[in-house]
């Protein structure tokens, strides 16, 4: 995975072994910290690897801070 992270999303996973990543194993991980923590270019990467669709059905599954929470369920209803 660490091919398929880009260098301006890696930084928000600086405690974890990047080589071990694989989409579709860590991608409920990945989705996570990039909307509690991703600035604008991660989160503008993430969105071309999912849809907003699949991010507003992952919310409940998330467990995100609860700021990033609220703001995610407005910014995507």
């Amino acid at each position: 995975m660490s091919q398929l992270l880009p260098d301006k999303a890696k930084k928000y996973f600086w405690g974890d072994n990047l080589d071990e990543f694989e989409w579709p194993k860590h991608k409920k991980y990945i989705i996570r910290t990039l909307l509690d923590k991703g600035d604008e270019q991660a989160l503008h990467w993430l969105f071309t690897k999912v849809s907003r669709l699949e991010v507003q059905k992952l919310l409940p599954s998330l467990r995100l801070q609860s700021k990033s929470d609220n703001f995610w369920r407005v910014y995507l209803s």
